[in-house]
């Protein structure tokens, strides 16, 4: 049995640290793109914000002042047993977890901050066996304004998907503080591509999806999104995106949607496995 104290006190430690820390591989991937930049003006843009990670990190503070939508993606065992509420311990969790943190969640319609950052958005994959595993996810509103979702024709195929990834980044511009990742999701419903779109941005920064074509298909996006010449800071330069994550689904014979959740450059996001 899972002690709902326990999940809470380790998934808002987790939070509060991922808040202040961009991942890893995002800063590896700003310098490897700090290295190969030619165009002046992108690689100090590149420069400044390699600097304020770093600075960040050292100064256990936030490296973004937009400490986002918490969203968690919860892995739970059908057979697993709780004393208490679980969806209430999470939202604790997210509650403790940004008692330092900006709180940014409001009512939609007269805009009222709820004051803790909750609700949270939790999605729950059921699995056999007792397991519990939690990612957490924070999405700033200045990237998640720039996503989007297009529901093509089967017809349009490959092409199609490449071609309406890089609309909703031309059409971003600068607006979601590039260099940004791509997490892309493609088939199911319009809803399941956006949800496979957000569990992408989850995924190690950089890595390729383990089936070949669409790691191919991986690696044509990103070729084409930064063949834009935004660039970061829309300063220009080869660096609009710096990796770009897709998931996939089985859809309808009948469509082809395709949902991009724009992610900026930072990368805040963990993993805590419990049992």
């Amino acid at each position: 049995m899972y002690k709902c104290e326990n999940i809470i006190r380790t998934l808002a430690a987790g939070i509060d640290g991922a808040l202040k820390k961009v991942d890893g591989g995002a800063v590896a991937l700003l310098e490897r793109a700090y290295a190969e930049e030619t165009n002046e003006r992108a690689k100090w843009a590149l420069g400044q914000i390699i600097e304020n990670d770093k600075i960040a990190e050292q100064t256990d503070s936030y490296p973004c002042q937009d400490t986002g939508v918490a969203m968690l993606f919860v892995k739970l065992g059908q057979s697993a047993t709780f004393d208490g509420a679980l969806e209430a311990s999470l939202q604790e969790a997210v509650r403790r977890g940004y008692a330092e943190a900006r709180k940014s969640i409001a009512h939609p319609l007269n805009r009222l901050n709820t004051g803790d950052n909750t609700p949270a958005v939790i999605w729950y994959e059921l699995e056999e066996g007792d397991g519990l595993e939690v990612s957490f996810l924070a999405k700033g509103a200045g990237s998640e304004n720039m996503g989007g979702v297009r529901m093509l024709t089967p017809s349009k195929g490959r092409k199609g998907i490449i071609s309406a990834v890089t609309e909703i980044v031309r059409e971003a511009g600068a607006n979601p503080c590039p260099p940004i990742f791509l997490g892309v999701g493609v088939g199911g419903t319009m809803d399941k591509a956006a949800l496979l779109s957000k569990r992408a941005l989850l995924r190690e920064c950089g890595r390729a999806a383990t089936e070949s074509d669409v790691a191919e298909l991986e690696r044509d996006i990103l070729e084409a999104v930064n063949g834009l010449g935004i660039g970061a800071q829309g300063l220009g330069g080869k660096h609009t995106a710096l990796a770009c994550a897709v998931e996939t689904a089985p859809t309808h014979i009948g469509m082809l949607p395709v949902a991009v959740p724009v992610q900026c450059h930072s990368v805040r996001h963990v993993t805590v496995k419990f049992g």
